[in-house]
């Protein structure tokens, strides 16, 4: 079991573990309890009532935070011919083929989110083992697979926080909302468009209750328990 320091230790003394807090007092709470010297993320993260194992049970998806992430996206694109001076001009941080290709085999990740074009794909798909752990993968499901016309608007949205949402082996959705300065209510607006999403991701294969629990937490602090009623009661007063 992971043994934690004096500051969150003191920072867990907030936290009522019989309690399931409002959205709006896990994230007050939040930022009281935070000790970091660095603007921490702020993190969903839910337990889904699915089974990840079954193909029609898969949760995944993209989210438009209306407020951002709080950090600048450095973006890479897949792409050759058309696509090349397409993805400069929309202003993406590395635009390449092979060479990006070599670049990220011998190491190299300096990038937050990769866009491919088709044409790309036969060869980005040796790359799955080394991206696809990390989230990087450039997926159609995802929306990062588009054709050069698409370059512009899908780097643009990655630019202005776009955020993707997968489900993992144990059926948990982790997921970034933002930055601890971010006001009370940005971070609100954010988690409600999460959430949303999230519910209209729903798959064919769920039944009975599709979120289980859900609590929110920093990147060094500790997570409150959501009360999901409260939750879903944000999402859908705010994204109406």
């Amino acid at each position: 079991m992971a043994k934690h320091g004096k500051k969150y230790l003191e920072a867990s003394k907030l936290v009522d573990s019989t309690k399931a807090y409002s959205p709006e007092e896990a994230i007050e709470l939040a930022k009281e309890a935070s000790f970091a010297k660095f603007d921490e993320t702020v993190e969903l993260h839910l337990r889904m009532g699915v089974n990840p194992r079954s193909a029609d049970q898969q949760v995944r998806g993209v989210i438009l935070l209306p407020n951002g992430l709080g950090k600048r996206t450095r973006i890479l694109v897949f792409t050759q011919g058309e696509g090349v001076r397409a993805a400069e001009e929309a202003g993406a941080d590395y635009v390449g083929a092979d060479d990006l290709i070599k670049q990220i085999e011998d190491g190299w990740l300096e990038f937050d989110v990769s866009i491919a074009t088709p044409d790309m794909m036969p060869k980005v798909a040796k790359l799955g083992k080394i991206l696809g752990r990390r989230g990087l993968m450039p997926n159609p499901k995802a929306g990062t697979v588009v054709p050069p016309q698409d370059l512009a608007r899908v780097i643009d949205e990655a630019r202005k926080g776009r955020a993707e949402f997968r489900l993992d082996r144990t059926a948990i959705i982790h997921l970034p909302i933002g930055k601890l300065s971010f006001d009370k209510d940005k971070l609100l607006e954010n988690l409600a468009a999460s959430v949303e999403a999230i519910v209209r991701a729903r798959p064919s294969g769920a039944k009975g209750q599709y979120i289980r629990s859900a609590s929110l937490s920093t990147s060094m602090g500790p997570g409150f328990k959501l009360d999901i009623s409260s939750l879903l009661a944000v999402s859908s007063s705010l994204t109406r």
